[in-house]
């Protein structure tokens, strides 16, 4: 029962000092216990230990300096990629020029049912469903499958797919992206998507689904989006609006208009720490 214990008491104590360092308590240049006091702390065995110094190892959160200890390098690294999400649909596109892609499925096919009732299909209708891993520096933060309909699918090539992003093909072919609505929620990695993501299976990840429409209505995108949440965040400006004894907080783009310097309302950021 132990080993199969070990893995789980490894992660927990991933966990706990990924807290601490987020948070501070291990602030940047601090001397991690050795992995034989971390053992007898927290009644583990030293090999359980250093599985945990590995993955923060591997997170770039920790340095191991041969012959003095391991030592905390907090946000060490290049500074994260910073999405505009109030500008949506332009700053999907700037992401998609700005990171690399994978392309792991290209087809065309029928689409379940709730699919096709958001992009206002008919069941016999058929879409060209695709698979992608994007990257920033090599390391993988998402794992997209995107949804059109045929008729959108047949005016990009499976080529052009991967290596450019859905939404210029989209508007090269004459198409027009002018709304989107889109929920966020949270998720479990299964075997596939770890994989592609380069996580343990049951990982949590950000689930987005958003779909696009054009200038008349009609749904011309739907993409599940899965992230990873060390690399991937979303933030949002809020501004106090509303009468005395009625105020509320709101979406900055809701409220007076903002000055051009500050940042704008909602935004994506991607963590450009290398993978593990």
């Amino acid at each position: 029962m132990s080993a199969a214990i070990e893995p789980n008491k490894a992660r927990r104590l991933y966990l706990l000092l990924r807290d601490q360092i987020a948070s501070g308590r291990l602030a940047d240049g601090a001397r991690l216990p050795g992995e034989p006091a971390l053992a007898v702390e927290h009644g583990i065995s030293r090999v359980t230990a250093r599985r945990a110094i590995d993955l923060l190892a591997n997170e770039g959160l920790v340095r191991r300096r041969p012959g003095s200890g391991t030592y905390v390098r907090g946000q060490a690294g290049p500074r994260p990629m910073v999405a505009d999400f109030a500008d949506l649909l332009s700053g999907l596109i700037q992401m998609g020029r700005s990171t690399d892609v994978r392309l792991l499925a290209f087809e065309y096919a029928r689409v379940a049912p709730g699919i096709a009732e958001a992009l206002g299909l008919t069941p016999e209708e058929r879409v060209q469903r695709s698979v992608r891993v994007r990257l920033l520096d090599g390391a993988p933060f998402s794992y997209l499958t995107t949804h059109v309909p045929e008729r959108i699918g047949l005016t990009y090539t499976e080529g052009e797919l991967a290596a450019t992003p859905l939404l210029e093909l989209m508007e090269r072919s004459g198409l027009s992206a002018e709304r989107a609505t889109q929920e966020i929620s949270a998720s479990l990695a299964g075997p596939e998507v770890a994989d592609a993501l380069q996580l343990d299976v049951g990982s949590p990840l950000i689930s987005m689904t958003r779909v696009v429409y054009d200038a008349s209505g009609r749904g011309i995108e739907h993409l599940h989006a899965l992230y990873r949440p060390d690399r991937y965040s979303f933030r949002m400006d809020l501004l106090r609006t509303g009468d005395a004894g009625a105020r509320r907080w709101a979406p900055a783009a809701e409220g007076p208009a903002k000055p051009r310097q500050q940042a704008s309302s909602t935004t994506a950021v991607v963590d450009r720490r290398g993978s593990r």
